[in-house]
Formats: C-alpha cells, sequence, structure tokens
C-alpha cells in the first residue's frame, strides 16, 4: 500500500485512501449498554475493576447501501476483503487505531483493539472485537495507551464509532455517488470519536444487536421511541 496515497474526500474519483466514518458506534446512555458501561464503573478498595478481557459486539460495514461519504461499497468487494481478512484475524494481527490517521500505516503506539471474529447478517459485517487494556487501567484506572483511553471513554459515558479505513479506487456512478471499485483493499476497522450511522451501534451481546443489523429506514421511529422509553424508565428507576 502506498503510504503517499492522498484521502479522498466525499465527491472525489480516483484512487486514493478512503476512510468511513458511518460504521456504527456505541452509546453509553442507551439503556442496553448500561449493564456493560456499569461493570467497568465499579469501585473496590480504590481500585478500578474492569471485566479483561473486553469484548463488545460491533456492526463493522454494510454494503450496497450509501453512506454519509457519498460511497457505495458492493457486495462483492467488501464480501473479497473480509475473506482476506481472516487472515488477519487468525493471526491475532487484526488491530486499528483510537481516531483516523491521515495514512495507510498503523502505527504500533496507537493501537487501541483488536478484532476476534468477523461473519455476515445480511448485508451487514458483524464482528466482536476486543478492546485491548494495560493492567495499570484494568487494576488502578491509570491511562497509558490508546486501548485504556477507549476503556476510559466508555466508563465516561462518551459515544464511541467505528469506521474502516483501506486504499482503493472510486468511480462515479449515476446518480453523482462514489462506487467503490474491485482494487480496494482494507486496512483495518479504527476506533473513532465521531459516529453518524444512528442505526448501527456496538453491543454487549448479539441479541441486544439484532434490530440493528440492517438499516430499516420503516422502523426508525418505533426504534427511536422504544431507546427514549427505556431511557426514560433507567432515568425514573
Amino acid at each position: 500500500m502506498d503510504n503517499e496515497l492522498k484521502i479522498l474526500k466525499r465527491g472525489q474519483s480516483g484512487r486514493g485512501i478512503l476512510i468511513e466514518y458511518d460504521a456504527g458506534y456505541i452509546s453509553p446512555n442507551e439503556p442496553r449498554n448500561l449493564p456493560f458501561i456499569n461493570e467497568i464503573k465499579k469501585l473496590e478498595t480504590g481500585k478500578l475493576i474492569i471485566e479483561d478481557p473486553l469484548v463488545v459486539y460491533v456492526i463493522l460495514q454494510k454494503y450496497g447501501v450509501l453512506n454519509r461519504n457519498g460511497r457505495i461499497y458492493p457486495e462483492e468487494v467488501l464480501r473479497k476483503q473480509n475473506e482476506l481478512y481472516q487472515k488477519m484475524i487468525k493471526e491475532r494481527s487484526a488491530v486499528g487505531e483510537l481516531d483516523h490517521p491521515d495514512t495507510s500505516i498503523i502505527a504500533a503506539d496507537r493501537i487501541s483493539h483488536n478484532i476476534l471474529e468477523t461473519w455476515w447478517e445480511g448485508k451487514t459485517l458483524m464482528g466482536k472485537m476486543e478492546i485491548l487494556m494495560t493492567p495499570g487501567f484494568i487494576n488502578y484506572g491509570i491511562v497509558s495507551t490508546k486501548g485504556d483511553e477507549v476503556a476510559n471513554l466508555l466508563r465516561n459515558r462518551i459515544k464511541i464509532g467505528v469506521s474502516s479505513r483501506g486504499v482503493g479506487s472510486l468511480k462515479e456512478g449515476k446518480n453523482g455517488e462514489q462506487i467503490v471499485q474491485d482494487d480496494f483493499e482494507i486496512i483495518c476497522w479504527d476506533v473513532v470519536t465521531a459516529p453518524s450511522t444512528p442505526d448501527a451501534w456496538m453491543f454487549n451481546n448479539i441479541e441486544e444487536a439484532q434490530p440493528f443489523v440492517e438499516n430499516f429506514k420503516q422502523k426508525n421511529n418505533i426504534i427511536n421511541e422504544n431507546i427514549k422509553n427505556n431511557l426514560d424508565n433507567f432515568l425514573l428507576s
């Protein structure tokens, strides 16, 4: 991969680094995530107790859907890259960073997580992600790495996103959208603090993720109302 490639912005065609901000995120204020968030906030004898390893389910990406960068990832492109990515998973090197850098290189000192498993549910690529933490954070709450930072952001109820970083070409479609081409290569999925897809969440278990696997626009109002009601009930309890 060419480290000198430019980042392709919304509406641009050609070959370059493709960074997305719409794959998924976790909201610590979502009631269904509260058991997970509360677990990492427990204090005992002055020490922070956190579950180790810290593993979450995440919606990584979707094919055939126009994202907020105006791009569409065809099914065959994402499926091919997911198959190739299995080698990284088996070698325990499917790592990513906290926030997107302006490069195709993964910096060792910025690694925050490792993807343990991926699978397809319809047009949605699901994953199981481990947040990489140090003993200092697990036992004492001392933040010294990017993985510690991610866990600490969750502890403080900050929304955390997940988005892809890769290298490839874009061609403009009939309606002005940018179509990702077959030369696309996935670099990693990074953890970011700028989520943008309201129906793609990271969850503590797979059952909680099911209602958000596909982009059911006609159900958004019902889902949002259920979330509001659950949150109201939690705040009143």
